[in-house]
């Protein structure tokens, strides 16, 4: 039951109306708003917008629901049918309940009706609003008792005035929308402009405001009202249809401007190419790349591939999808570095300046880049080399490959290979694949527009496999100076020479790096630091850096070298120097606070202050462990080295048994079974009761046992708590011990010894315990770290019972 808008339906009916009113102009058939009006009539229910008096349009109905409302309208002598508005219809059926129409509706003439499609479609004539007064039906057909609201008489003058603004407002609409043009003609050859009251309700009916808003002007009688209510109406639907109208005008305009640059640009293509002022993009690309490989020094083959591939482009058209593979190709080919190198500069003095400028401590290192140095002038190239830093967080193996690429004068280009999955990141992936591009080296060189740059790959122990192929084994090809001469790249598809790149590679362990990979690199360990080269590191590279990225001066911010070192052995006394240099930074952020509250106070952080800057300490003053059956081993981590407390303890004398616990390895477990049988058989050279083991169940505990601990480093260490309980005695105070140990009790060597030093001078221990085989290790340690120690070197477990317990053990034929 809704107006139907449709233009051909619309066009009909008007055809058919203007028919209808030039052939009975003169008749009484078509009935005027004065005429005597009935009483009684039915009623038809429209819910898109209501119907107004002044209107002459095509209604279209259901012919199920209302064929028999419009039937006995044609049975009466006045033809008349009531339209009222239904705001929304609840029922499912789409035939609304009597109380969901509205009270005021329009009386109309129906003209025309017929049926088309299985719809019901007449011309409604609005003749006269009316008011239900009750109702008759209240089924379909509805059938109603109605009156008709008369108009109070209003004021003349301001009627007229209302008049010529609706006018006026009627006028702009029309230079709006030329579409009112036909509904205007239809209103003036049944009223004039004189006509208040049509002229208002016609001028509601011209607006799209919604329909409760237009019942809303229905149901107002009086006329004055009804008008304002129209004219505000009115105002809306021109100031709608103006932002349309300039809406629409900017976008043309846009599009015209676009349209209009266009066809100027190609007119100015033709006029260039005929007058040969330009080329063509194809001739342009072409003539790019070959002014781009003409300042290149390329291979032969290279060269008979550019040729190939540029020939290639010239024949393609420029839509065709192998044009862009084979401009994109040459892209990448006229983009590498071919035969440009960059010098080397030879001068160690200035490499040692770059190096120490750089780096505080690390002087073994150092000496280590100054000696690969002084042999690449010697021979007067750096080539052949793949350099592996290894070193717990934070020791500066990044920060090292820059001062090596800067003490060479080469371009540095840094690639993180940790987590890297995929073959193709190395290699490049085959031109036929869709977004292919080449390997990670080539776009190296092509960043750095030389074939000899520093290439730094980090974090190579964490580099992983998967489906897509196995990057380590990609980059045996890469790293390998006897293969990467004629490296091959799949996208590009030409061998180019990676000799003279100069890679640096950078790990926390080496257990996770393939052994095949491995033996290609040049190894280089970075210990942890001990708190006097954190110090030095702090004033000298932390401090500065975070001043200047605070936009601090010295003056306004201060801390002492006492609290420093406070933040070092209470805070942060990990191996590497990051964590420390988070902690400087939260201290310098809690100052700048501070400095905010008062500009002119300085900040001045000492030791008392730390508390409230940094909170407790993480780490407390720790007492050396005492005790029988408490023994200090020295380990090795990836974050650095560590101090090891291993503990035993003899639970009960009713059996014999051993337990283990800690979070051990399996490595460890072997080693603590071995220290186990070592001295259950060797108890009473180590002047202990020989049946001691046979009836006590011992527990061996390694405290900390949330964190996984695995490693060939401890057997003496166990040896020596399970010894201790057995002589119940305590070892020596302040001593710690490394080193494995045999069932015939030799002691062998274990790595890390630099790094073991370290975390004993770290606790304050004196006295340590090593295997003889690594005394040349402990030698070439520097004297600082030497300093202050006491250092015993066993070859046998007879050596360590000697230096833990102050005597030597019995000799004896019968026993090892």
């Amino acid at each position: 039951m809704n107006h139907d808008n449709d233009n051909d339906s619309l066009a009909e009916f008007d055809e058919d109306l203007t028919e209808y009113v030039g052939k009975n102009k003169n008749s009484k058939e078509l009935a005027l708003p004065q005429q005597s009006m009935p009483k009684q009539m039915y009623v038809l229910p429209v819910s898109n917008r209501p119907f107004f008096s002044a209107q002459v349009q095509p209604v279209m109905v259901n012919q199920n629901h209302w064929q028999e409302t419009l039937k006995r309208v044609g049975e009466t002598d006045h033809k008349m049918l009531g339209i009222c508005f239904v705001d929304d219809i609840q029922s499912e059926q789409g035939v609304p309940q009597s109380d969901e129409l509205a009270t005021v509706g329009c009386a109309v003439r129906v003209h025309h009706a017929r049926n088309k499609d299985g719809n019901l479609q007449f011309i409604a004539q609005g003749l006269q609003r009316f008011r239900i007064v009750r109702w008759l039906r209240r089924k379909p057909p509805y059938l109603v008792e109605v009156e008709y609201p008369q108009e109070p008489k209003e004021d003349a003058d301001e009627t007229k005035a209302y008049t010529l603004a609706i006018i006026s407002a009627i006028k702009e609409l029309l230079r709006t929308n030329p579409l009112y043009g036909e509904e205007v003609k239809q209103y003036l050859s049944r009223f004039g402009p004189e006509d208040s009251s049509p002229l208002t309700d016609f001028g509601a009916s011209m607006t799209s405001a919604a329909g409760h808003e237009l019942q809303d002007i229905l149901d107002t009688v009086p006329l004055l009202r009804r008008m304002g209510k129209v004219l505000l109406l009115m105002r809306k639907e021109l100031e709608v249809a103006r932002l349309q109208s300039e809406i629409s005008e900017e976008v043309n305009e846009k599009v015209q401007k676009h349209q209009r640059d266009f066809f100027l640009k190609e007119q100015l293509k033709v006029i260039q190419r005929e007058l040969g002022m330009s080329k063509d993009d194809k001739t342009a690309d072409a003539e790019r790349f070959e002014a781009r490989m003409a300042e290149l020094d390329l291979p032969e083959a290279v060269q008979e591939r550019f040729d190939e591939e540029l020939q290639k482009l010239r024949i393609l058209e420029q839509g065709s999808p192998e044009y862009g593979v084979t401009r994109n190709y040459l892209d990448w080919l006229s983009q590498v570095p071919w035969g440009q190198h960059s010098e080397d500069q030879f001068d160690l003095t200035e490499g040692r300046r770059i190096l120490d400028r750089d780096h505080d401590g690390l002087d073994d290192v150092k000496d280590r880049i100054i000696e690969f140095l002084a042999e690449g002038t010697f021979k007067g190239e750096v080539s052949g080399s793949i350099l592996l830093l290894v070193g717990p967080p934070g020791v500066g193996k990044t920060s090292i490959g820059h001062s090596v690429a800067d003490a060479l004068g080469r371009k540095f280009y840094r690639l993180s290979v940790g987590g890297m999955r995929d073959e193709a990141e190395i290699k490049g992936h085959r031109r036929t694949y869709i977004g292919a591009m080449p390997g990670k080296f080539v776009q190296a060189l092509k960043e750095t527009k030389v074939a000899n740059p520093v290439i730094m790959l980090d974090e190579i122990d964490k580099i992983g496999a998967s489906y897509q192929g196995d990057p380590a084994s990609a980059l045996l090809e890469t790293l390998d100076p006897e293969q990467n001469k004629e490296f091959l790249d799949h996208y590009l598809d030409v061998r180019m020479d990676l000799s003279k790149v100069l890679f640096i590679c950078t790990a926390n362990q080496l257990d996770t790096i393939p052994r095949p990979l491995l033996d290609r690199m040049d190894v280089i360990r970075l210990s942890g630091y001990i708190s006097e080269e954190k110090l030095t590191i702090a004033k000298h590279h932390l401090m500065p850096r975070l001043l200047k990225r605070a936009g601090l001066l010295k003056k306004q911010f201060n801390i002492t070298n006492a609290a420093i070192r406070q933040v070092i052995e209470g805070y942060a006394r990990e191996a590497g120097v990051r964590n420390l240099e988070k902690l400087l930074h939260k201290i310098m952020r809690k100052g700048i606070v501070k400095l905010l509250e008062s500009p002119n106070k300085p900040v001045k952080v000492g030791v008392s202050d730390l508390q409230e800057y940094l909170g407790q300490p993480a780490f407390r003053k720790e007492k050396s462990l005492k005790g029988v059956g408490v023994v200090t081993g020295l380990a090795w981590t990836a974050m650095g080295g560590v101090t090891l407390g291993i503990e035993a303890a003899r639970v009960h004398s009713s059996q014999r048994g051993f337990k283990l616990t800690g979070q051990l390895g399996d490595v460890m477990k072997e080693s603590a079974e071995i220290a186990y049988s070592y001295v259950c058989s060797n108890l009473k050279r180590f002047k202990g009761n020989p049946g001691f083991f046979d009836k006590s169940f011992v527990h061996l505990h390694v405290p900390e046992g949330a964190t996984p601990k695995d490693g060939p480093s401890a057997g003496v260490t166990m040896a020596t708590a399970l010894l201790s309980i057995a002589r119940r005695e305590a070892p020596q105070k302040n001593t710690a011990m490394t080193g494995e140990l045999t069932l015939t009790g030799q002691v062998l060597p274990v790595g890390g010894i630099r790094e073991k030093v370290i975390a004993a001078r770290r606790q304050k221990i004196s006295n340590l315990i090593l295997p003889e085989a690594n005394r040349g290790d402990y030698e070439e340690l520097p004297d600082y770290l030497r300093e202050g120690l006491t250092v015993n070197f066993a070859k046998h477990y007879n050596d360590v019972f000697q230096a833990c317990f102050g005597n030597k053990p019995r000799t004896d034929s019968s026993v090892h």
